[in-house]
């Protein structure tokens, strides 16, 4: 099951599989069992078993990811800024998830979201990362852009579900995860991937986000070792989409 780009008319759409699955399996055992409840005839009786079979059932993500949300804090170090806030595995973990924080256009200056997966740390010195890079979308704040709100939120949100949905085929396994930057001239959202020399690899996933997102603008991919070691504000990329 593809889903990327999943919306909630998706999630409706795979709640009604969940329900026609439930009645049979409720049916089933009520018959295995022959039950003689009274109420096991009763429509409202046999709505609170399915309800409790959807309760149950979720659709499992191929990769468990990890939500960490970073505030900056003059008084701490880097590290302990950053703030592991909870893990999914489903689709509809996701969605609960996401739904009950803030979007990520309303996080103070200086805050980031991160989203990993389980078991990658959202630092340059884990092991999956160090030798990786990535792809980098730079969405300009001012008068000239009076939507950059709502930009940074939808193509924070497709990022996601493309990384969640493993839209890149095979090279989904060099994904390790994504960051949005809120600041105080731009906003950032980059895409990590784990290896910064697989050039094939890397060209498809800057296709595939390109293509997924619907973005009218280039974006660049950095090695985070050039990110690390460069003296202004842009960092040497070594691929363009």
């Amino acid at each position: 099951m593809s889903i990327c780009f999943l919306s909630s008319y998706s999630i409706m759409a795979a709640g009604s599989e969940i329900t026609e699955q439930g009645d049979t399996n409720a049916v089933v055992n009520m018959e295995k069992d022959g039950s003689t409840d009274d109420n096991a005839g009763d429509p409202a009786s046999l709505n609170a078993d399915i309800k409790a079979v959807q309760l149950t059932q979720k659709h499992p993500l191929q990769n468990e990811w990890v939500l960490w949300y970073f505030k900056p804090d003059k008084q701490k170090k880097w590290d302990e800024c950053l703030l592991k806030v909870s893990q999914f595995q489903a689709v509809e973990d996701f969605w609960a998830l996401y739904n009950h924080i803030e979007l990520a256009s309303n996080l103070g200056v200086g805050c980031d979201y991160n989203i990993f997966k389980n078991g990658i740390q959202p630092m340059w010195e884990d092991d999956r990362n160090k030798k990786g890079g990535r792809w980098l979308f730079v969405l300009a704040k001012g008068k000239g852009n009076p939507n950059q709100s709502k930009a940074v939120d939808e193509l924070w949100l497709e990022v996601l579900l493309c990384l969640i949905g493993e839209a890149f085929g095979e090279d989904s396994d060099q994904i390790c995860g994504a960051v949005v930057n809120v600041r105080n001239k731009m906003d950032k959202i980059a895409v990590w991937t784990s290896d910064s020399k697989n050039s094939a690899s890397i060209l498809n996933i800057g296709r595939t986000l390109k293509q997924r997102t619907g973005i009218n603008f280039q974006i660049n991919y950095e090695a985070h070792a050039d990110t690390q070691v460069k003296t202004g504000s842009v960092a040497k990329h070594s691929h363009t989409v």
